[in-house]
């Protein structure tokens, strides 16, 4: 028994040092706090430093071989690609948000601030980790319990209140439904371990499967498209965006979608070793096609062209998010679904680019481009000064040339255009839904094709105002140094995935089987 409990915990070290450094900011915030509600001066700065050795420690625990427990385990926590691909992209983002939030606190808020973060990177990354469906839903919860108080902790005023109630009560419906679809997952299959369940689900004949099933899958997906704003469980995005901080809608716009996209790789099933195979030949996913293909065709339009309409970039930014979110459903959806079975597609498919990795590759170039973008305007924006809307981007090539020259790239990545990631994101998921070998696929790839060149203008209308508009106030802009080095870090990023995106895709395709 203890060698079995030594060796799962063995499995989570990274995450145990994430939950106990958050659990140190609980013990010891209090005690750091005077009786009048004041705090040292400059204490927020301290839990940020705590939270980046934090991070480091958990990433370096990351880089220490461990066996690996592919997803045919009945282990209660599986190491495999994606773990190591998720935690990689955590620990990545997480010193980013600690950037972001730097001096978006208050010394006596800091402490709760930073261990809710830290509890949120843990539970993401336990989402990656879990092969039961029991440890599924409460690393889900873990993810969702701190955002409600890390949302709140951010901005306290009414707005922020607002958004806050807003995200709290549709997030304990999507828990409702997730938790719904669970127990009849495990109605029919009798177990909870992933594992089983798959191999339960792979007997039954496609046509022959239990109605309760259906419900299921309805009720999972729906309550985890909540997690990714994809439509129609978007519409609190854009209120909650504007409301809040900007370092927490930062988090909102990209730590939420990757646990639901894994959450959803893991509850549909990973495929097999063989680049032949399809997650789609597996009955629980394939059911789940075509209800994925709607949400990707109506997630990329909804998104989109709402965000034409856009003055305020959180706004702007969130409805992008769910436009972004549609992009990823393509990779989801062409994953999930059977291809054309005949001796064309399965030799074009063998050497195609998989949904999965093209996923998973998007997901990681999104969170680095669309993080930078939020950390900018943390960095630029003051009170007496805010940057809330797109006229405020008005001559930024003159008051803060570098600044400009940054949010460009970034833009440039979120558009998909050289010589960014994003090119080679997008690209990857027009691929791999082309080359499907199926109309569903071909759609797919059309759509997203549309929805990149809707989404090219309003992004590209913001560097014409940067460069071609000149500011009211031609003072120079004061920067925001730790956020600023985290713009500089994701739009350095995004240049050096263009240039070497091999040894990344190479991961991934370990992943993608």
């Amino acid at each position: 028994m203890f060698q079995h409990l030594t060796s799962a915990i063995s499995q989570i070290l990274p995450e145990v040092v994430l939950l106990a450094a958050a659990c140190v900011n609980l013990a010891v915030g209090p005690f750091l706090i005077g009786d009048d509600g004041t705090a040292p001066k400059g204490l927020q700065h301290r839990w940020g430093v705590w939270s980046l050795i934090a991070l480091a420690i958990a990433g370096w625990l990351q880089c220490v071989p461990a066996p690996v427990v592919e997803a045919t385990s009945l282990a209660p926590f599986l190491s495999d690609s994606l773990v190591s691909f998720v935690r990689l992209v955590t620990t990545v983002t997480g010193v980013v948000l600690v950037m972001i939030h730097w001096n978006q606190t208050t010394e006596s808020d800091s402490a709760e601030s930073h261990a809710c973060l830290l509890f949120i990177l843990a539970g993401t990354n336990l989402i990656a980790l879990a092969n039961d469906l029991v440890i599924l839903f409460l690393a889900l919860e873990l993810v969702s319990i701190p955002t409600y108080l890390f949302l709140y902790v951010a901005r306290r005023d009414r707005s922020g209140q607002e958004a806050t109630l807003k995200y709290f009560l549709l997030s304990v419906f999507s828990s409702a439904l997730v938790l719904y679809g669970f127990s009849f997952l495990y109605g029919v299959a009798g177990t909870t371990n992933l594992t089983a369940l798959h191999q339960v689900f792979k007997n039954y004949e496609f046509n022959a499967m239990p109605a309760m099933l259906l419900v299921s899958i309805v009720a999972i997906v729906s309550g985890l498209a909540f997690r990714i704003t994809a439509v129609p469980f978007h519409f609190y995005a854009p209120d909650v965006f504007q409301g809040t901080a900007t370092s927490a809608a930062a988090l909102l716009s990209f730590i939420p979608k990757v646990a639901g996209f894994i959450a959803l790789i893991r509850i549909l099933g990973q495929p097999s070793v063989t680049a032949a195979t399809h997650l789609g030949y597996w009955s629980l996913a394939a059911k789940s096609g075509e209800m994925l293909f709607l949400l990707a065709i109506a997630t990329m339009f909804v998104g989109n062209l709402l965000a034409l309409l856009q003055k305020n970039l959180r706004r702007l930014l969130a409805y992008s998010s769910i436009a972004h979110a549609g992009y990823m459903l393509v990779g989801l959806s062409v994953a999930v679904s059977v291809p054309q079975i005949n001796d064309d597609a399965t030799s074009a498919s063998a050497g195609s680019i998989g949904g999965l990795p093209a996923l998973l590759f998007y997901l990681g170039v999104y969170g680095v481009t669309t993080l930078g973008v939020f950390a900018l305007i943390a960095s630029l924006s003051r009170p007496e000064r805010p940057l809330e809307t797109s006229d405020d981007l008005a001559g930024l090539s003159k008051t803060h040339p570098a600044g400009a020259f940054l949010a460009a790239v970034l833009l440039f990545g979120l558009t998909g255009l050289p010589p960014t990631a994003g090119f080679l994101g997008k690209l990857t998921l027009f691929l791999s839904a082309w080359n499907h070998g199926t109309d569903l696929g071909r759609r797919l790839a059309i759509c997203l094709a549309i929805n990149a060149a809707i989404a090219a203008w309003y992004y590209l209308r913001l560097i014409g105002v940067m460069y071609l508009q000149p500011s009211c106030d031609d003072t120079r802009r004061t920067t925001g140094v730790p956020a600023f080095v985290g713009v500089s870090l994701c739009a350095v990023a995004s240049i050096a995935l263009f240039f070497a995106p091999d040894w990344l895709w190479q991961a991934l395709q370990r992943v993608g089987g």
